[in-house]
C-alpha cells in the first residue's frame, strides 16, 4: 500500500501571507508534484492544521484542490482547525457519536483510525474522555488486526521545548489506554511539529515532517516559536506485511 503524508497547510484566506509565505501557492505546488509522481497512491492523509484561522475561504480552497486528485484523501484536525466550520465543507467526513472528527478507515494493510485532538481556547492538545472511549473501543474492535494512529498532537514528548509545551495534555490518560493494545499498533502519524522526525515510543514507530507553508526553528532551549521559511515536504509511505518505509520529499517551488 501506497499512502501520502501531507501536515500543517495552514491556509489562509486566498491573497493573504503568513510569516511573508503565500500558503495556497505552497499548497497547490504540493498537490501538484503528487499528482504528477503519486497518482498511484492509495490514498492521501492531511495531520492537521489544515487551516490557520479555521475560515471558512481556506476549507473551501483545500476541499476545490483535493479535488484534483484521483484517490481518497482523509484529513485531521489540529489545533488552527475550527471544526464546524471544518464539517460544512466537508460533510463527508465521518464524526463521531460526540461530535468529533474521529473515525476509521479499513485498508488491505490494515485499520487507520483519524483521531481529533483539538479543543478550543488552546494549542496545546486534548484527548478527552469521551475521546478516549471512542480509541479504547476501536482498539478493541480491531485488536486482531494491524492498527495505524493519525493524529495532529504527539501524544509524548519530543524533547523539543516550543513544541512539548503546546503539546497533548494527558499524556498518560492516552497511554493508559493504548497499553494493552501496544501490539496492535504498528505506526503513529502526527504533525503539529513542522520537523521532520522519527523514532520509537513505547515500541511503537513514529513519523512526522515539514508542513507545507513555514517551519518551526530547531531550538532545544527556547519555549517561544519561531516560524522559518525552510523548503517544504510531504511523505511517501509504503506499507507491507513486513515494513512501514517512510520517504521525505522536499518538493519544487
Amino acid at each position: 500500500m501506497k499512502l501520502i503524508h501531507v501536515t500543517d497547510t495552514h491556509l489562509i484566506h486566498p491573497g493573504k501571507t503568513l510569516h511573508g509565505l503565500d500558503p495556497e501557492v505552497r499548497f497547490e505546488a504540493c498537490m501538484e508534484d503528487i499528482i504528477l509522481n503519486h497518482s498511484d497512491a492509495d490514498c492521501l492523509l492531511i495531520t492537521g492544521d489544515l487551516a490557520d484561522k479555521g475560515e471558512a475561504s481556506a476549507y473551501e480552497l483545500m476541499a476545490k484542490s483535493l479535488k484534483q486528485y484521483p484517490v481518497p484523501a482523509y484529513l485531521v484536525l489540529g489545533n488552527h482547525d475550527d471544526r464546524e466550520v471544518f464539517a460544512k465543507y466537508f460533510p463527508r467526513i465521518e464524526l463521531d457519536e460526540n461530535g468529533f472528527v474521529q473515525y476509521e478507515v479499513k485498508t488491505p494493510e490494515g485499520i487507520f483510525l483519524i483521531l481529533d485532538t483539538l479543543e478550543k481556547g488552546t494549542d496545546s492538545g486534548v484527548f478527552c474522555e469521551k475521546r478516549l472511549k471512542w480509541l479504547k473501543k476501536k482498539l478493541e474492535e480491531h485488536e486482531d488486526q494491524t492498527i495505524y494512529l493519525f493524529m495532529h498532537h504527539p501524544p509524548f514528548d519530543l524533547h523539543f521545548p516550543c513544541i512539548d509545551r503546546i503539546g497533548l495534555k494527558d499524556k498518560e490518560g492516552f497511554h493508559q489506554v493504548i497499553q494493552n493494545h501496544m501490539h496492535s499498533i504498528r505506526h503513529l502519524f502526527f504533525g503539529h511539529a513542522h520537523r521532520p522526525l522519527s523514532g520509537n515510543w513505547q515500541g511503537i514507530s513514529f513519523s512526522s515532517l515539514r508542513g507545507t507553508n513555514h517551519q518551526v526553528k530547531l531550538d532545544f532551549n527556547s519555549q517561544v516559536i519561531t516560524a522559518l521559511d525552510e523548503p517544504p515536504e510531504y511523505s511517501v509511505v509504503f506499507m507491507t506485511e513486513e515494513s512501514v518505509v517512510v520517504h521525505s520529499h522536499s518538493y519544487p517551488l
